[in-house]
């Protein structure tokens, strides 16, 4: 029998309009320590949080389908959630809120 794993639940603080795309660093922000995600998209119609999901399922090493925005659509501030997440990606999402990633 094969355990589902429990879906992660990642505060994010969007920088949209960035010179150049970089997920790392933390932001304390209304959710708790956030990772910061700057993109180079714009803050318009949706493009710099399309960008966000899919630069964050990057840095986590998991498909883009599997990243979704719960919270915070119009703000800089969200939740993203990463259904059947990877072993090892609590981790993985640690060392890039304190800028320790390489």
């Amino acid at each position: 029998m094969t355990v589902a794993a429990t879906p992660l639940t990642v505060a994010v603080r969007v920088k949209p309009g960035a010179s150049r795309a970089r997920v790392g660093g933390r932001h304390d922000g209304p959710h708790g320590p956030a990772l910061v995600v700057a993109v180079h998209a714009p803050a318009v119609d949706g493009r710099a949080t399309e960008a966000v999901r899919r630069a964050l399922a990057e840095a986590l090493g998991v498909r883009p389908a599997t990243v979704s925005l719960r919270a915070g659509a119009a703000s800089r501030d969200k939740i993203f959630l990463v259904e059947r997440p990877v072993a090892g990606l609590s981790e993985v999402l640690r060392r890039l809120r304190d800028g320790s990633a390489g």
